[in-house]
């Protein structure tokens, strides 16, 4: 591959990730990045003078990242410390009642005992072991495929395969399939938060998201020194196969040549030859005409659909006197309202749902004094007005109270950031920032693949296939990869 030069826009995980598999394949790469570091989402902000994990907090499904390190000639634990979490999250409510959940499972089922009686001890066990099969079922034929489709994917799946696809539940609502398993509400209320995970409402994403629940259990990760090591991380191993990055430099458009893409005019005039471009952005941005007119059409319009969720965040240094893991969530009292506020009625709700990241206590740590958090709200992916982001913000102060753990959102080195800001951050996105949600049995079908309709321009990212998060945006990556590997071969 000697020679041929492929162009990536945008240094999140997506870009990052193809830029490792086609640096060390061989290819001439270069990544264009707007902002001054890599990650994307993945990112620290400054509250106080103190760096904050302010993106992405939970690294799961290393296998991902173990073949991608391997493919560029190293392996993940020479590059980056990892530490493997013992306690998955802790779960707090209203009514004063916890729950921690475990990797371990029988450590999770004794957990679950003591809170709501070894009934639901036993549908906890159930839930596991389903989980685990529809992740087995879509892990190699779904998520490491160019987008599939459903006829395909049955196929793949061989002899027993509408079977098999049928057991990953895809024509029922994880909610509605969490009350065949669980009769307490609360377990109910936590196992539907994974939907959250791809901006989706449980009331509408299919069960298929339990496989997340078995993720998390196969391995939750603590970064040292934060997630932002990771982008780090990503950039060191593609520089050393040659990739070259410039940080503070935007794409301003992306140039064709009859039916193909042949160039990349930065925000500074200059034009930069390639064979081939990565674009690791919300790909809405392309009918939006912010990659110029020539790429308008590179992929179908979805217009009239309902974006993702966004979120407001909060970014401090505080002491809470509450015993918080590294993953704690604080639930609201009215899960269906929760969520019919956010998708039907575009506000935050009164009683939010509350996630908190205490990234200085990783399996039992305890800081003394002032400790770093990273508090997030789902928000709809819509403009806020001044009113509604301090309204939001008086709902979450006062969840978190009447849960024990009061902390002041307005001080002075407290970092905001809102749908809006998310919006101008990450241009095309409105503000949602898993792309589209995961809804109904199609939902996970509709996202577009690696190769849009534009000959020489390629997709990676949360928007495309296999969706959001960390290491499925890792996935897209090198999916992108393969795909120009084939295509210029």
């Amino acid at each position: 591959m000697a020679g041929r030069r492929v162009i990536i826009v945008g240094a999140g995980i997506g870009g990052l990730s193809a830029a490792v598999d086609l640096a060390a394949s061989g290819f001439d790469v270069t990544v264009l990045e707007a902002g001054a570091v890599p990650g994307g989402k993945m990112r620290e902000l400054d509250a106080g003078g103190v760096a904050i994990d302010s993106g992405p907090t939970v690294f799961t499904m290393r296998r991902v990242f173990d073949e991608l390190f391997a493919a560029a000639g190293t392996r993940v634990e020479d590059e980056l410390p990892l530490e493997r979490a013992e306690r998955l999250a802790r779960h707090a409510w209203l009514d004063g009642s916890r729950l921690d959940l475990y990797s371990d499972v029988d450590r999770s089922a004794d957990a679950i005992a003591a809170f709501a009686g070894s009934g639901e001890a036993d549908a906890y066990r159930r839930f596991a072991a389903d989980s685990a099969a529809i992740h087995d079922t879509l892990a190699d034929t779904f998520m490491h495929r160019q987008k599939p489709n459903p006829v395909g994917l049955s196929l793949s799946l061989g002899f027993a395969g509408l079977p098999r696809l049928y057991r990953t539940r895809p024509f029922t609502s994880l909610w509605n399939e969490l009350g065949r398993y669980f009769s307490d509400p609360r377990l109910r209320q936590l196992f539907a938060r994974y939907a959250t995970y791809t901006g989706s409402s449980p009331f509408s994403a299919p069960a298929t998201l339990m496989l997340i629940a078995h993720v998390e259990r196969a391995g939750v990760y603590y970064v040292d020194g934060g997630m932002q090591r990771l982008a780090e991380t990503l950039v060191r191993v593609a520089e050393r196969h040659g990739a070259e990055f410039r940080f503070g430099t935007a794409a301003n458009r992306i140039l064709t040549s009859g039916s193909r893409v042949d160039a990349v005019e930065t925000d500074n005039g200059e034009r930069l030859e390639t064979d081939a471009v990565v674009f690791n952005g919300d790909v809405d941005a392309f009918a939006a005409g912010l990659l110029g007119r020539s790429v308008k059409k590179a992929v179908p319009p979805r217009s009239g659909e309902q974006r993702s969720l966004s979120a407001m965040t909060w970014s401090l240094t505080a002491e809470t006197g509450y015993p918080l893991d590294h993953h704690t969530v604080f639930f609201g009292d009215n899960y269906p309202a929760e969520f019919k506020a956010l998708f039907d009625y575009a506000r935050i709700h009164e009683v939010p749902t509350v996630y908190v990241c205490a990234q200085d206590r990783a399996n039992g740590q305890e800081p003394a004094g002032p400790e770093r958090l990273f508090l997030l709200v789902n928000a709809p992916a819509r403009p806020q007005r001044e009113r509604d982001v301090d309204q939001a913000e008086a709902q979450v102060r006062a969840l978190l109270e009447r849960c024990g753990m009061p902390v002041d959102l307005g001080a002075p080195d407290v970092t905001r950031f809102t749908p809006d800001d998310f919006d101008e951050r990450f241009p095309g996105t409105g503000g949602a920032i898993y792309g589209w949600p995961t809804h109904g049995m199609m939902g996970s079908f509709r996202r577009h693949g690696s190769r849009s309709r534009v000959r020489g321009l390629y997709l990676a990212g949360g928007s495309v296939h296999p969706g959001p998060g960390v290491p499925m945006t890792a996935i897209s990556g090198r999916l992108a990869a393969a795909a120009i590997r084939e295509d210029l071969a």
